[in-house]
Order: structure tokens, then C-alpha cells, then sequence
């Protein structure tokens, strides 16, 4: 029998706070009760948990495999406990989402295993865990639990939106901005318009959907968003760097500096990542929503 294997999918390895809505549950941990968390999850081995932040966005890709091929793979990483993995999968049954790879570490950071895994990426509530990811090399967001749930109105499409600087690309110009400010900022970016970027922390996520949007399939598509503070003339830079990676995104929103959060309640993704913790936090009031603890936005002083 031939060994099984992760290579040419694209994985998504999630805890299972970013999948089920375990806050209840998390509050008796986050207390000091290990034991009384394994208890509760115990008692509720029968009841399913609610969909979580990522719900949708798993519940979405993993409708592009069928009988004939099977493109994405998802795999439960987490701290949790293996008694609390009977409850996770037991959700996910009755839930409909077909897992059938989980890693449960009870306390200890389960990032490790992203590499064995082949990880495209990494969904976590634990900002530690995240940022060991990002650090090892994977695309990795920090879920804010409390963000708000998708949205319903396009079942057929996975939609994902984007920040550019130090997440699709590297955080290259946003030094440039941090030292500098923004008229050097826009003069650097025009300056170097021709020269694509390098590549940030989440370029191998949107390959990855790209290869999967070109796959094809009938029942589901995908849509992406840049949406950036970037605004004109630094806006070429940005498009040229896209094509030369030979990779489209479907839409492209150069605010320049305006409020993302309206913008992305308007095109209503299943998952926004961004660098900035500000807008993440005003986009998690309309949209589920991730910290990407990368770049010099995010280096601790």
C-alpha cells in the first residue's frame, strides 16, 4: 500500500480555537483548571461546538476536493489535549468538515509540526505559536476570536483579502515609511517601480490559491483582494511585483491610508490578514480577521 502524502496540496493546519468556538471552554483553561478544561470537554464529547472564526474558510476550500482529487488537506494542530481532540473531530463530523489529521500537544507549542505537515498555512488563537510559524518560514495569523463570523452571501467562492506590504510582500517599503515617512515613502516606491518586491510571509498562501484556482472546479472559485494603504504612485510597484509572479489577484484597493475596514464589509471575505494589529482589530468588527506578527511594524522596541 502506498504511503500517503501532503506534497502538491494546499494544507491548512488550524487550532481549534480558530476552527470551533471553544471560548467558554478556553476560559476555564486560561484560569489555571487544565483538569477542569479536559472535564468540560469531557462532558460535551456529545454536544458539537459552534462554528468558529475559520469556519467558513475551511468549510470553502476543502469543497474543492471530490472523489477524483483531492487538492486541500486540513489537519488540526493544537495545544489541546487528545481527550479534547475526540471532541474536535466529533464537531467537525457533524459538522460536515472531513478531517482526518490532527497533532494535540496538551500545552506544548505544536508549530513544530508544521514542517512535517507541509503547511501552506497556519491558523492559531495563540500569538506565540504564530509567531514562532512566522519565524520558521510558514504563512501564520494570530485569529482574533472575537472577530465577526463570514458572511453567507457567496457559498460559492472563497474569498480572501490581503494587505500587501509585509504580508504579500516583504516590509522592504514600510521601512522606508517607518524611518522616513510617507513623501520618501512614495518617492523610494516610484524610484523602484520596474523592481518587483520580494516576496512577504503570505506570497506561498496566494500561490498556493492561485495553483488551486487554476485546478479548476465547477461547484467553487476563488476571489482575492489587495487591500493596501498604498495609494498612487506606489501603486505600480505593487501591480508589477504581481506580475512577475505570474499571480492575479481579483480585485486591488489602494486606499491611501483610508479606513480598510468598509472596504473589506463590502467585499465580505471569509478571512482578511494584515500586519497592522489597528487594522485588524477595526476589521474583525466586520470581517473574520488575522494578526500577521511580521515586519517592522511588528518588532518589539
Amino acid at each position: 500500500m502506498a504511503i500517503p502524502s501532503l506534497e502538491n496540496k494546499l494544507v491548512v493546519a488550524i487550532a481549534s480555537r480558530a476552527l470551533f468556538d471553544f471560548e467558554e471552554e478556553n476560559r476555564v483553561f486560561e484560569s489555571g483548571d487544565a483538569a477542569g478544561y479536559m472535564r468540560l470537554q469531557l462532558e460535551r464529547l456529545e454536544l458539537p461546538a459552534k462554528p468558529g472564526i475559520a469556519f467558513s474558510l475551511i468549510r470553502k476550500l476543502l469543497a474543492f476536493n471530490d472523489t477524483s482529487a483531492q487538492h486541500v488537506e486540513v489537519v488540526v494542530l493544537s495545544r489541546n489535549d487528545p481527550v479534547s481532540g475526540m471532541r474536535v473531530f466529533r464537531s467537525a463530523k457533524e459538522a460536515g468538515i472531513p478531517l482526518q489529521r490532527g497533532v494535540f500537544t496538551q500545552g506544548r507549542s505544536p508549530f513544530g509540526y508544521l514542517r512535517p505537515l507541509k503547511a501552506t498555512l497556519f491558523l492559531s488563537a495563540n500569538a506565540d505559536d504564530v509567531r514562532g510559524a512566522l519565524s520558521a518560514g510558514f504563512p501564520a495569523a494570530h485569529v482574533l476570536t472575537e472577530s465577526v463570523r463570514a458572511s453567507a452571501n457567496y457559498p460559492n467562492e472563497v474569498r480572501i483579502a490581503f494587505d500587501g506590504d509585509a504580508v504579500l510582500f516583504s516590509d522592504e517599503a514600510e521601512r522606508v515609511f517607518q524611518a522616513e515617512g510617507l513623501e520618501a515613502f512614495q518617492q523610494h516606491e516610484l524610484a523602484h517601480a520596474a523592481q518587483p518586491l520580494p516576496g512577504g510571509p503570505f506570497k506561498p498562501l496566494l500561490a498556493a490559491l492561485h495553483r488551486l484556482q487554476q485546478a479548476g472546479d465547477a461547484q467553487m472559485r476563488i476571489r482575492t483582494a489587495l487591500v493596501t494603504a498604498r495609494s498612487a504612485p506606489a501603486h505600480e510597484r505593487a501591480i508589477r511585483t504581481l506580475m512577475d509572479w505570474k499571480i492575479q489577484v481579483d480585485e486591488a484597493m489602494f486606499l491611501g491610508g483610508l479606513d480598510k475596514s468598509e472596504f473589506l464589509r463590502e467585499f465580505e471575505p471569509d478571512f482578511f490578514f494584515d500586519d497592522q494589529t489597528g487594522h485588524v482589530k477595526r476589521a474583525s468588527l466586520h470581517v473574520p480577521s488575522g494578526h500577521v506578527a511580521a515586519g517592522i511594524a511588528n518588532v518589539v522596541s
